[in-house]
This record gives structure tokens, sequence and C-alpha cells, in this order.
């Protein structure tokens, strides 16, 4: 609903008003769950409340890869698209890095009914602590030549119609997506689950090497979008998804067979090497597939589909394979089809594919 709702205004209003629009609202639904009072001093208020945070947080979270990938696109220098466009998931790993460090601190210092008590709240809290000075530099930011320059700008039932009219587009761009988030959400959001709760390695020793994976995206994605501006995107593609298809089930044999903190740093290393170079060409490729007067809505669109069907549900179905089969890399299988998924949809968006054409028909 975002990507659709949030995107279609960015391609109507203008990217830079979109990326205040999205920032106000994760701003209002991270504080409101980091200060909300507990159930047992307004009951069931409480927990509803909370949901509807998460749910203003998704809201915003559903076009701001979008949105800011299309903004960097558009204000890149000639030839540097990539590295540009790279810096929108580069940034992201700031924020892997630092919640890193905080979970690690705050494991190190709190007990776990502390945790559970009160201590949660403090991420959300340094968090909000943030929105200003992010707000003051979304609010200094120009709008892009390219956005002011179009004489044209769609109303809401033309972008919805376009993006209609290119759904082949935005099904390849959600299997050029699968790859990336199932990948993001393995090496992040599931490794400390992985490594504490099937691993059985601790939680300071979990979140350690979420930390070091965080440094080494930091790298490496900047690293790939340089690479896909000097040897092609598709290139770029097509290499690291067919790595991750034939490496990803072996790598988490390797590991489980004799589970050890560096063995697993060695594979979360390997899978972020993957990701760098996956993501660092996959997003700049697909800004640049979707037509411009839906720039943000249809890649939103294709991306949050990706996020919220096969990467958000990584860590669940990780768990669950683990659960029916008993086998501790069974997660890498999953890995190996979102792998699949990224192969097949580069195979299939060549420059005679009847869905580039089209939306090169239907852009500006």
């Amino acid at each position: 609903l975002g990507a659709i709702i949030l995107g279609t205004y960015c391609d109507r209003v203008g990217r830079r008003k979109g990326l205040i629009l999205t920032l106000g609202l994760m701003a209002v639904g991270t504080l409101a769950i980091g200060v909300m009072p507990g159930y047992e001093t307004i009951g069931l208020f409480a927990p509803l409340m909370v949901v509807l945070g998460r749910l203003v947080q998704g809201l915003s979270a559903g076009v701001e890869l979008g949105g800011a990938s299309v903004y960097l696109s558009e204000i890149a220098t000639p030839g540097n698209r990539g590295f540009y466009v790279s810096w929108q998931s580069g940034s992201q790993q700031v924020a892997v890095i630092f919640a890193s460090f905080i979970g690690l601190l705050l494991s190190v210092t709190m007990k776990p009914e502390e945790m559970q008590a009160w201590g949660f709240r403090i991420p959300l809290l340094v968090g909000s602590m943030m929105i200003p000075f992010v707000m003051f530099m979304r609010r200094s930011l120009e709008e892009t030549e390219d956005f002011l320059k179009r004489k044209h700008h769609p109303g809401v039932r033309e972008i919805l119609q376009t993006v209609g009219a290119n759904w082949r587009l935005v099904v390849l761009g959600m299997m050029l997506s699968i790859m990336t988030t199932v990948t993001f959400y393995m090496i992040t959001a599931y490794m400390p689950t992985y490594g504490n709760s099937v691993l059985k390695f601790s939680q300071k020793e979990s979140m350690l090497v979420t930390l070091i994976i965080g440094l080494s995206n930091f790298i490496l994605l900047p690293t790939g979008g340089i690479c896909s501006d000097r040897f092609g995107r598709r290139k770029m593609l097509a290499i690291f998804s067919g790595l991750a298809l034939v490496t990803a089930y072996p790598i988490l044999a390797w590991l489980v067979s004799a589970p050890s903190v560096g063995k697993l740093i060695l594979a979360g290393l390997w899978f972020s090497m993957i990701f760098g170079g996956y993501n660092g060409s996959m997003v700049v490729y697909l800004v640049e597939l979707m037509p411009a007067k839906v720039r943000a809505s249809g890649f939103s669109l294709a991306f949050a589909l990706a996020a919220g069907i096969f990467g958000g549900l990584t860590p669940a179905v990780s768990t669950y394979l683990i659960h029916v089969t008993g086998n501790r890399a069974i997660p890498g299988v999953w890995l190996s089809f979102a792998a699949l998924m990224g192969l097949i949809a580069t195979a299939a968006l060549g420059p005679n594919s009847k869905a580039v054409k089209f939306a090169q028909q239907t852009s500006e």
C-alpha cells in the first residue's frame, strides 16, 4: 500500500516532497512505539496503537527505497548512476551497523527481563532522536531537474493505468528484487536468530557477526554500483545470482557441519559479497527500466511485493524449513530459490524483451 499510495505521490508531486512525507510517517510510527504506555496502564489500547505504529512504519518503508533511489538516479552525474544509487542501500548498512552496536551494547549491559520490561524502547527512542537532523537534510534538498523539466506530471489515475499496463515489467522487477530482499533479510535480520537459536552461539557473538556483515555491506554495495557502471548491469546480475544459486546451500552445509563463530563470519562475508555485487547493480537497473512518469511508483511496487511476500518472510520460512526437515542448512535452498528468480528475470529483461520495449513506449 505504501508503494502504491506514496509512490504515486512521488511521481505526481515530486521526489523531494515524497522523501519528506515518508520520513514524517516513519517518525510518527517509530516514536509512537517507543513512548507507548504498556497494557497495564492503558489496556487494549496499547497493543492496538503499537500495531498501528508498525503499520505506519510499513507504509513509509514501502516507498522509502524507491523514492530515494529514484532521486539519486536523477541527480547522478553521467556514467556514475550505479555508484550514486548504490548509496541508498549502502546507507542502510549504517543503520544495520548502528542497530547491531546498540543490540550488542544492550545485550551486555541489560538482563533479558529488563529488555522485555523497558529496554526494547531504547533503540526506538535513539532512532527518533535522529529524525530532526534527517528532516533538516531532506528539506534542504532541491527537486531533481529531471522531474522539473517534464511538462506533464500524471495524475493518480494515469499513474495507476501506466503501472498496470506495465504489469510484466513489475512482475519481472519483483523477481529481480526477490534475490536482493531474501539475501538482505538472511544476512541481517535472520543472522542473529540463526546464530543464537540454531547454532547455539551467544547473543553477543551473533550480534558481532551482524555488525561485521554490516561493515562489509557498506563497502561492497558502492563497489557493486561502480562495477555496474563499468561492466554493465545485466552481466553483474547474472554473475552474482549464479553464484548464489550454486553456493548458498553448500556454504551453509559447511557451516553447520562444525559450527564456529569464525565460520559464521566467513559465510556471512561470502553472502555479503554476493549481496553487494547483485544489489549494487539491481536497484539502479530496475530504476532505469521503469517508465519515467511512473518511476517511483513502478519501482516501489515491484520491490515492495518482493520484500513483503518473499524477503520479509525469510526468517519465518527459514525457521519453518529447519523445523520440518531437521536440516540446519536448509535456508540455503530458500536463498537458491531467490537466486533462481533473479537469474530468470535477468535473462527475460534483455533489450529485446517485450516488457522493456513496452516500457520504453509508455515512457515520456
